[in-house]
């Protein structure tokens, strides 16, 4: 579905990421993890065409996306939850949804969306006339995937779920994800700083240390190998996620 070879991503004179080649398969949930500032969110951002890279090309069912603007790569069919949520807070929860719905295929299906959205998040048809600035971070992270659902996507990308938020809310959020996943056979690349979230519920992989991947596989086999996972992640995972 989604292949990037050879990635080199720079911020002005500094290289972010060096030789990124990577894949996303129809269905199934691939997770980023790593140290903060490893290259994770740089990753999505290049993907999502938010930063360009220097070198390298990515290619979605195979359409070159390096080369294209961010709304085009929405319009491709590639959705971004972006780290810190990015709502409009003086507009209402049902605006912020109903923007998701920016292109043309997606906006005849606005309603049926919406509707779907609010079975997945009860809360968001509860405060659906509430300003998407007071509501609490857990209502805004639902909000906030809800708005990426909104344009259909083909590929879900979603930077720092459960950044700030309690655990509780994460179960809950994670199982909405699960659901999507399951049910619509979405694809979803999850960067997450919750090691043992992201490993119990991707399929696959991708250790990334200062802007390269280390390692990747099947999550089960990474968290099988403590001495990978303590040596670039610093925790033993078969203690953790067993």
């Amino acid at each position: 579905m989604l292949e990037a070879s050879n990635i080199n991503v720079f911020y002005g004179d500094i290289q972010a990421l060096w030789n990124i080649s990577l894949a996303i398969h129809g269905g199934e949930i691939v997770t980023f993890i790593g140290s903060n500032g490893a290259g994770k969110s740089t990753i999505m951002k290049t993907i999502a065409g938010l930063v360009k890279p220097k070198d390298g090309n990515i290619v979605f069912e195979g359409i070159r996306l390096d080369r294209l603007p961010a709304h085009k790569i929405v319009d491709l069919g590639i959705s971004m939850v972006p780290e810190g949520r990015r709502l409009f807070p003086e507009m209402t929860v049902l605006e912020n949804l109903e923007v998701g719905a920016s292109t043309k295929a997606a906006s005849r299906l606005r309603c049926a969306t919406v509707n779907w959205i609010h079975e997945l998040f009860p809360i968001l048809k509860e405060r659906s006339k509430q300003l998407a600035g007071t509501l609490s971070g857990g209502e805004q992270q639902m909000l906030a995937i809800g708005r990426a659902l909104m344009a259909q996507p083909k590929l879900l990308l979603i930077d720092e779920m459960s950044l700030g938020l309690s655990p509780i809310v994460v179960e809950r959020i994670l199982q909405a994800i699960q659901d999507v996943n399951r049910k619509k056979k979405l694809p979803i690349a999850l960067v997450e700083q919750d090691v043992g979230i992201a490993l119990s519920v991707a399929d696959r992989g991708y250790i990334i240390e200062h802007g390269r991947i280390v390692a990747e596989g099947e999550t089960k086999v990474l968290q099988s190998d403590g001495r990978l996972m303590e040596a670039y992640l610093g925790v033993n995972l078969r203690k953790k996620v067993g």
